[in-house]
Parts: structure tokens; sequence; C-alpha cells
């Protein structure tokens, strides 16, 4: 992975509060984390993250809904526990989840909630951030549609970025030549449908694939890194779901395969329409 280094470890989060976060010791890279709400019927939350050697640095997000991935925060190295509450609960509340994941320099990981209401789970997801070869860009898919059993993503070449991807699951890095080019998105076996791609040369993505309305899906994109090396930090989009500001590559790219998917809603049908209705608690 690039070293990001910043000129502060100050954080400044849309809708964020931040308390007594440390800078890292004088040679200590800080790493980097960023919080994901991928369960499609699991309403707003807020979401803390505390340092476990620290217990006055915190992290708060509130009202983080379906679909939202922040931007990466530089944190201190350490121990963290990521707390889930329902959105306006007081913070002493009992949190619906929590996990703790290990923070080291220069390291990059996304924790998401994931999974129906019913079996909701927090995935502490790696990510590498590391450059492409040259002409290349990176790319994976992180499943949060409940609306299909299984995602496969490809190429026009025919590339296989995912095949047979469950929901709730996150495929491998695939590179692929940068420029412009054409998914090929399924679901279950269906006929595929073709969503414009164009990716930067250097740059690292993530696609996730979310329910929409009814029983279809959107791709959203999500990018990770860009050349040569930036990482997108700063704060969180929350309430209505969707990735921060800077977090996108351009407009055509998110516009392209948002309308495109429209198209895959129709070819899911209403052989998936159920799944949500009878996986959200009564």
């Amino acid at each position: 992975m690039r070293r990001v280094r910043r000129a502060t470890a100050a954080l400044v989060m849309s809708g964020g509060l931040i308390a007594g976060w440390t800078t890292p010791a004088a040679g200590e890279e800080p790493g980097l984390l960023r919080l994901a709400h991928l369960s499609p019927d699991t309403p707003a939350v807020d979401v803390y993250v505390d340092s476990v050697s620290d217990p006055a640095a915190r992290i708060t997000l509130p009202g983080v809904g379906y679909g939202t991935v922040s931007d990466y925060q530089d944190v201190p190295p350490g121990e963290y526990t990521v707390s889930m509450r329902p959105a306006g609960a007081a913070a002493d509340t009992p949190p619906v989840l929590s996990t703790t994941v290990e923070v080291t320099g220069d390291s990059a990981r996304t924790v998401a909630g994931v999974g129906l209401f019913a079996k909701l789970g927090l995935a502490i997801i790696d990510d590498s951030l590391a450059t492409p070869p040259s002409g290349q860009a990176r790319i994976r898919v992180l499943d949060g549609a409940s609306n299909a059993q299984t995602v496969d993503v490809t190429t026009a070449d025919g590339t296989a970025i995912a095949t047979a991807l469950p929901f709730a699951t996150t495929g491998d890095y695939v590179d692929v030549p940068a420029g412009t080019t054409t998914l090929r998105v399924s679901t279950g076996g269906e006929p595929p449908t073709e969503l414009p791609l164009d990716v930067a040369p250097g740059a690292v993505y993530s696609l996730v694939v979310l329910d929409s309305d009814g029983s279809g899906l959107t791709v959203q994109p999500v990018l990770d890194a860009a050349s040569p090396g930036i990482v997108p930090t700063g704060g969180v989009e929350t309430g209505a779901g969707g990735t921060a500001g800077d977090g996108l590559p351009g407009p055509g790219l998110a516009v392209t395969l948002v309308v495109g998917c429209l198209a895959l809603a129709a070819g899911v049908g209403s052989r998936w329409g159920r799944v949500r209705d009878e996986a959200r608690p009564r």
C-alpha cells in the first residue's frame, strides 16, 4: 500500500463527532478505517468507534443508512471497538452489534454491517490500496443485495470480477485495463445487463451491489484509492445512503451504472422480490 501522510490527525466528518483523538507518535504511520452499512432491511444506525486504549477517543457517525460507505479516516494504530446502535439512541444504550478491529500502521480496513437484520453481522474487510500495474485499474465487488442469491460481474473482454458471489460477501480484487469498457452484471443465471464503465489508470475501486426499490439492484461505485496513491478521507454522507462526495469517481460512471441497472431490475423480477419481506423481523 502506498503510504498516505496527512498534515493533521484532526478528522472532520459530515454529521460525525470526534473527541480526544491523538496524533500518532513520530515516525508511526496511521491506519485507515472506514464504515459501511450493507444490510438492506436494517434501519439507520448510529456507529461508534472507540479506542480500547484511550476511552476518551471516539468517532460517532449518526444516522448511517443502507448503502453508506464512508471515506477512510486516519486513526492511530491500536485496537478499536466498533458498535452500532439504533439511530437516535442514547450513547449508553446496549449496542445492536459490536466487534473489535486491530488497526496497524499503513493498513486499510472496512467494517461493514452485512446480512439481513435477522442474522445481522459485522464484517472486517481487508482493503488493498496497492497501485495496480501501469495502464491497469483494480476492481472488486461488495455484495449487499439480498434481491439476488448470487451476482456475476465480468468485463466485455470476459475478465471475471465476481463469479457466483453470494449476498453479504466480498470478492477479490481483479486488475483490468484502464479506460472505457462494459460491465456485464447478472444474477442467478439470468441474462447479463451491460453497463458502461470508465476507470482511471492506477485507481482502485469497490463496486457495491445494492437492493433498489422493489426487486431490482443498483451498482454503486466507490473509489478506494486513486493514482498516485491518493486515498479519499473525510466525512461520511449519512441518512439517505450513498457514498461520501470525494469517494466517487466522475458522475458519468455513477449515472450510467445506476441507469443501466434499471434493466437489471426487470431481469431479476419477482423471483427475488419476496426475500426482503420474508426476512424482515415481525
